[in-house]
């Protein structure tokens, strides 16, 4: 009599079910740009394509890439993590001046991903090695004198806003 042995069952999960949870977050992260981005005002003419300003050298010497809470740190405020995926961190810094959000990425690739999805809603950016700041326009350039990185200028869909 010969014994049949169970069928093997693999305790690894589907690529569906490991990667679903990030897929939701990033999600989340797109549709939570238009709230961030309606105060970013002032929405280029470039066609498309992101403008890049001048970078500026860190005043404080940031090495990329940072942590949300080091960018945070640096800005003045102490960010609330909203976002702890795979593919972003992203936290919220409150202060008087304003709220903005800072996002890091584990790779350049999903940062670039990332501005290609946040172009749709348009505005300016501050953007480094593996991270994004999303403010409005008049602090982006104190934040980059002291965190460095390039402001960019990214295009959004219909028609340029009047007044």
């Amino acid at each position: 009599m010969s014994q049949q042995q169970p069928p093997v069952r693999s305790t690894r999960r589907s690529p569906s079910r490991v990667h679903r949870p990030g897929a939701l977050a990033a999600a989340g992260v797109l549709a939570l740009l238009p709230l961030v981005t309606a105060c970013g005002g002032d929405k280029g003419a470039g066609g498309g394509k992101a403008a890049p300003s001048v970078t500026a050298a860190p005043a404080a010497g940031v090495v990329a890439p940072a942590k949300v809470e080091v960018i945070a740190g640096l800005t003045g405020c102490k960010a609330k993590i909203r976002i702890d995926a795979d593919e972003l961190r992203q936290g919220l810094c409150r202060t008087k001046k304003a709220d903005y959000l800072i996002t890091t990425f584990p790779e350049e690739k999903l940062k670039e991903t990332w501005l290609e999805s946040a172009r749709v809603y348009g505005g300016k950016y501050l953007v480094g090695t593996r991270w994004v700041v999303s403010a409005k326009p008049a602090l982006l350039e104190s934040f980059r004198a002291k965190l460095g990185g390039t402001i960019r200028e990214l295009r959004g869909i219909g028609p340029k806003p009047t007044g």
